[in-house]
């Protein structure tokens, strides 16, 4: 156990595991993977999205798989490919650079493009799902390759086969996206991006000009990770029933819900949090982001458990006045 995870977690929070191991081309992985006869061993990415509560007593791979090309998949269309070990902005950056159209809403969100899959990662009206083509994995206790198209997927709301029926079962190494390369359709109907945008000519606008607005309204809410430890969005937004939501309405007239195709409805869990007063409130180190209630911050030296206590203290708090339960996007190791 002398093998710090501080410098691979975006909360940078301390906990040891038993060895670091660097990945950084198949072959080394699927070695990684052949010398792990539990399939207990964490395979990590950017450390973007997890909150390690305690030691881990078991390998942890990091996995810096590098590679990025396309081809054209039609006059208008373009297959994109990059793997596993990329950052996922860095890439969304490049596609842009390149002229590609269709990831820009998701542009500055932290994270390794192998890891964007899993949690079907999505922000101001776009889904990666919505540009997904297929995703090449290995499966962990044979050492096979796999392909998965989007269908395989099962992709949800933060949600895919990867946290499901293939939990732990496979390591994502390269993911492809099918994206414009002309014509582009560009997604404002997010509030915060149709006010960005309000009054300008939206018919000259491009895709790099969309992603430049996301980032500078992600980084008048957001707190850096290299500056002070978190990890996005703790919870997720809850989906609630249109009978619920009605029950809601009457006491909470002003409750900020989003209809969704199956009759269902998302409410904002920051202003779920927000409405209890709890912004800005912290447990010691561990607190909740000052600008933005669905972010919890590593103020200095908060441990995972720290953070996890106060993600129940707002749990508890949230269900005890609106009956609704949070769901975290972070997951928790051990």
């Amino acid at each position: 156990m002398n093998s710090d995870l501080k410098s691979h977690n975006t909360f940078g929070v301390s906990a040891q595991a038993r060895a670091i191991h660097s990945i950084r081309t198949e072959s080394e992985l699927i070695a990684f993977l052949a010398a792990d006869t539990s399939n207990t061993d964490l395979i990590l990415g950017q450390g973007s999205n997890v909150l390690f509560t305690g030691d881990l007593p078991y390998r942890v791979g990091l996995l810096k798989l590098k590679g990025r090309r396309f081809k054209a998949f039609s006059e208008e269309e373009v297959l994109v490919t990059a793997a596993a070990g990329e950052s996922w902005h860095d890439f969304v950056l490049w596609t842009l650079e390149e002229g590609f159209g269709g990831l820009e809403n998701l542009a500055l969100i932290p994270g390794s493009v192998g890891a964007a899959p899993i949690q079907n990662i999505g922000a101001y009206g776009v889904e990666l799902k919505d540009h997904f083509y297929s995703c090449r994995a290995i499966d962990r206790s044979t050492q096979e390759e796999k392909v998965f198209n989007a269908e395989d997927c099962a992709f949800g709301y933060r949600n895919s086969i990867f946290k499901n029926e293939c939990k732990n079962q496979f390591v994502i190494v390269e993911v492809t996206f099918k994206l414009s390369q002309r014509n582009h359709t560009l997604n404002l109907n997010y509030a915060p991006l149709k006010n960005w945008f309000s009054g300008k000519n939206i018919e000259k606008l491009r895709p790099a000009d969309v992603a430049e607005a996301v980032c500078s309204i992600r980084r008048s809410k957001l707190p850096d990770p290299s500056i002070l430890g978190n990890a996005g969005s703790f919870f997720k937004n809850p989906i609630i029933t249109a009978e619920f939501t009605q029950s809601l309405l009457k006491k909470f007239p002003e409750a900020p819900l989003y209809p969704q195709a199956n009759g269902t409805f998302k409410v904002a869990a920051g202003w779920l949090i927000d409405q209890l007063g709890l912004k800005g409130y912290r447990q010691g180190d561990a607190a909740v982001h000052d600008k933005q209630a669905l972010v919890l911050v590593n103020l200095g030296s908060a441990s995972g458990n720290d953070l996890k206590n106060l993600a129940q203290h707002i749990k508890k708090s949230v269900n005890e006045t609106f009956g609704i339960t949070l769901e975290e996007e972070v997951t928790f190791y051990p």
